[in-house]
C-alpha cells in the first residue's frame, strides 16, 4: 500500500465501465469518465492513470464475473473484487448513479473499508458453474413437476392409493392415463415430455460431476469429504467448488461465516442477544450443508454406502468422520430434548458439520502440499 498513489473504483456494467479515482494524499475522489467495457479500452485507461505498480483497482462482484480482474492481473495491476453486500452505505443517501458509485468505491478503497471476495481460478470457476447448472436443473425439474401436478388437480385426477409420487409406478400410471379430450391429452404429453427432458439433462450433468469428482485436481479432497455421513458426491463437489482451497481459512469459524451459517448478534452494554443465522454468505454452500445435516438424526453407524466411501481413505480421515457422526448425532438429540425445533437443531448441526469438513479438507490439502514438496 505504501507505493500506491491512485485508488481506482470501477462501476462495471455489461457495455460500460464508470471510473472513479482517489489520490493517496487525500481529498475527495473525482470522476474520471466512462469507458466501453472492452479489453483495449481498459488497457488504454490504465496507461493513462499512471505506472501500473502505483495503482490499486477495485470493482464489485456481479454478473460480469471475474474476467476484468484477470485482465488487470495479466497487465500486472493489482485488482480486488469486493462484496457488494459488505460495501458501506450512507443511511441518508438517496441518490445512486454510476458516477457516484465509482467515486465512492475509490474513496472506500483508499480508506480500507472494502471487503474483498475470493477470486476463483478458471478451473475452479468452471467446476462452480457445473454444480450450479445442476442446481438450476433440479429447480427446473421441481417446477415442471408442480405444473403437471396442478394440471391434474385442476381436472380432478388423483393417483391411485398407495402410489408414491414420481416413483416408477407413478410414472407408469401417468403413461397409461387417458383424458377425455385430445387437447388435454396433448397437454399431458407435453408436461411429461418436459419432465423427461430435464431428467436427461440432470443425468448428463451428474455424469460430468462424477468425472470431476474422480479425475480433477480436487479429487482427493472430494473423495475424503465423502467419508462424512450425508456428504455424497454432489454435496462434496459443491462444497469444493464454492470454497476452493479450504486452507485459505485460518479457522473453521471463518468458513462458517463465509457460508452465512453463524448466529446473528444484537448486543448493547451488558445485554447480549443472539438471533437467527446471518444468511450473509454463500447460499449454495449453506443449502447443501443443511440437506446433509438431516442425516445426523440417526444413530452413528457404518452402513454399506458409508463403508464403501471409507475404503481407501487415510486412518486420520476415517477417525474424523466417525467422530463427526458421534458428536453431531449427540448434538442434535440434546437440542431436541431441550425443546428446540428440528430446523434449528439441524442448522446447528450443519454449522458443526462444516467445521469437520474444514478439518478433513485442510488435512488432505496439507498432505498434497507435502507430497509436492518431496517430489
Amino acid at each position: 500500500m505504501k507505493n500506491i498513489t491512485k485508488f481506482v473504483g470501477l462501476d462495471v456494467h455489461r457495455d460500460t465501465i464508470a471510473v472513479g479515482v482517489a489520490d493517496r494524499e487525500g481529498g475527495r475522489g473525482r470522476y474520471w469518465g466512462t469507458i466501453p467495457h472492452r479489453p483495449e479500452a481498459v488497457r488504454r485507461l490504465m496507461e493513462q492513470l499512471g505506472p501500473k505498480e502505483r495503482l490499486l483497482v477495485c470493482y464489485e462482484a456481479g454478473p460480469t464475473g471475474y474476467g476484468l480482474q484477470r485482465l488487470l492481473a495479466s497487465l500486472g495491476i493489482e485488482c480486488i473484487v469486493v462484496a457488494p453486500a459488505l460495501t458501506p452505505t450512507r443511511p441518508g443517501d438517496r441518490v445512486k448513479t454510476d458516477r457516484r458509485d465509482a467515486v465512492r468505491l475509490a474513496e472506500l478503497l483508499r480508506a480500507g473499508e472494502l471487503a474483498p471476495v475470493w477470486v476463483p481460478g478458471e478451473e475452479d470457476e468452471a467446476l462452480r458453474d457445473l454444480v450450479r447448472a445442476r442446481e438450476d436443473a433440479k429447480q427446473d425439474l421441481l417446477r415442471a413437476r408442480h405444473r403437471l401436478s396442478k394440471f391434474l388437480l385442476r381436472h380432478g385426477i388423483r393417483p391411485p392409493q398407495g402410489v408414491r409420487r414420481w416413483s416408477g409406478r407413478y410414472r407408469e400410471w401417468l403413461e397409461g392415463l387417458e383424458l377425455g379430450q385430445p387437447v388435454l391429452q396433448r397437454v399431458l404429453r407435453e408436461y411429461v415430455h418436459a419432465i423427461d427432458e430435464i431428467e436427461e439433462r440432470l443425468k448428463r450433468l451428474e455424469a460430468e460431476i462424477h468425472e470431476q469428482a474422480t479425475a480433477s485436481v480436487h479429487a482427493p479432497v472430494i473423495q475424503a469429504l465423502q467419508a462424512l455421513r450425508g456428504v455424497g458426491e454432489v454435496v462434496a463437489v459443491t462444497a469444493v467448488a464454492e470454497v476452493g482451497s479450504f486452507l485459505r481459512f485460518a479457522r473453521a469459524r471463518q468458513l462458517m461465516a463465509y457460508a452465512g451459517i453463524v448466529p446473528s448478534e444484537y448486543s448493547s452494554g451488558a445485554r447480549r442477544r443472539r438471533g437467527a443465522i446471518t444468511k450473509t454468505g454463500n447460499a449454495h454452500l449453506r443449502r447443501v450443508l443443511v440437506e446433509a445435516a438431516w442425516s445426523y438424526r440417526h444413530p452413528p453407524a457404518l452402513k454399506a454406502k458409508i463403508r464403501q466411501r471409507y475404503e481407501g481413505q487415510p486412518p486420520e480421515v476415517q477417525r474424523m468422520a466417525w467422530k463427526a457422526q458421534e458428536r453431531l448425532c449427540r448434538r442434535y438429540r440434546r437440542m431436541i430434548a431441550r425443546g428446540k425445533p428440528h430446523a434449528v437443531a439441524v442448522t446447528a448441526v450443519a454449522r458443526e458439520l462444516l467445521g469437520f469438513m474444514w478439518a478433513i479438507a485442510c488435512w488432505v490439502e496439507r498432505q498434497q502440499q507435502d507430497d509436492q514438496t518431496v517430489a
